[in-house]
């Protein structure tokens, strides 16, 4: 069984400014713990720049061309209070969208079974329309509209367990043929979206998480909600919006999991993909702001991907 790690340079250069909790420090210390010896026989492999037509298949396109079009040639431009573009933007964007298309095509040519795209920006945040909170380009909805489109895939799983709901993710799959979106995450919090019964369709499923919550209620929103529905979808493929701020530690939020719970939740993922896609899985990184956990957390994830 071949596993990928997915990555490029460029997304250490994405600068969000001094003081700012999406820091390339992260990525650096998921890399470093991803050293281990334990995975010696993971393959590197290198992130391509997203197209503007993989883009397109997630963001309308005017804005995408916009976007791209503000990335400043030097200095900084402030989307928003917490989204900022720098000169490194516009790649490491793309490299981050471009790595989950070519997890994709690594699963379902059968060259990789399951994939870890350690990149970022990360994604989930951004609509179909717009960037916000930390991201641009929405990587797992890229990825998603990428085998729809191009592999006629008509069940998609796209899982979120960061605990900020993927507001972005959401609107991008509403109603659009072949994208089904499962979330746990910690409500009310940013960006106070996904809230269970509400005007949510068929294919969005939201399981929320309370102040203070830890691995029991986050394992029971797993078993009762999460992984039920997946069983009645029988992906065709799994997509992971792998978030680890839902740790006790991280500084934005008030969840108190820790890496055994990430390698539970993605075993159990990995066991719904052998049962109905062929073991297919790929994995993106979104948030994690602790830098002395997220490495642990990213190895222990990485680590249930390759059982």
């Amino acid at each position: 069984m071949t596993t990928w790690l997915i990555t490029h340079p460029q997304c250490l250069e994405h600068d969000a400014g001094t003081g700012h909790p999406e820091s390339a420090a992260r990525l650096q210390a998921i890399l470093q713990a991803l050293q281990h010896a334990t995975f010696e026989y993971v393959l590197r492999e290198e992130a391509p720049l997203a197209t503007v037509e993989q883009l397109e298949l997630a963001h309308d396109p005017t804005y995408v061309r916009s976007l791209l079009d503000s990335v400043p040639a030097e200095g900084a431009r402030h989307i928003d209070p917490d989204t900022r573009l720098c000169p490194a933007t516009g790649e490491a964007a793309r490299r981050a969208a471009g790595a989950v298309c070519h997890g994709v095509d690594g699963v379902l040519s059968g060259k990789a079974q399951r994939v870890f795209c350690a990149v970022r920006p990360p994604g989930h945040h951004a609509e179909p329309d717009r960037a916000m909170g930390f991201c641009f380009f929405n990587n797992i909805a890229v990825g998603a509209g990428h085998a729809v489109a191009h592999y006629g895939l008509q069940r998609v799983a796209m899982i979120d367990f960061d605990v900020h709901h993927g507001n972005g993710t959401e609107a991008i799959s509403r109603g659009r043929p072949g994208f089904y979106y499962f979330s746990t995450h910690q409500h009310p919090l940013f960006p106070g979206t996904g809230t269970p019964g509400s005007d949510a369709p068929a294919n969005i499923v939201n399981a929320t998480l309370a102040d203070g919550d830890g691995s029991e209620a986050f394992r029971e929103a797993f078993t009762g909600t999460i992984l039920p529905a997946l069983e009645d979808l029988q992906p065709e493929l799994i997509l992971i919006s792998a978030g680890f701020d839902a740790h006790r530690s991280d500084p934005l939020a008030t969840l108190q999991l820790d890496e055994t719970d990430f390698a539970w939740a993605t075993r159990e993922l990995v066991d719904v993909a052998k049962r109905h896609c062929q073991g297919r899985v790929v994995s993106v990184l979104e948030g994690g702001y602790n830098t002395s956990v997220v490495g642990r957390c990213a190895a222990a994830h990485l680590e249930a991907l390759m059982m």
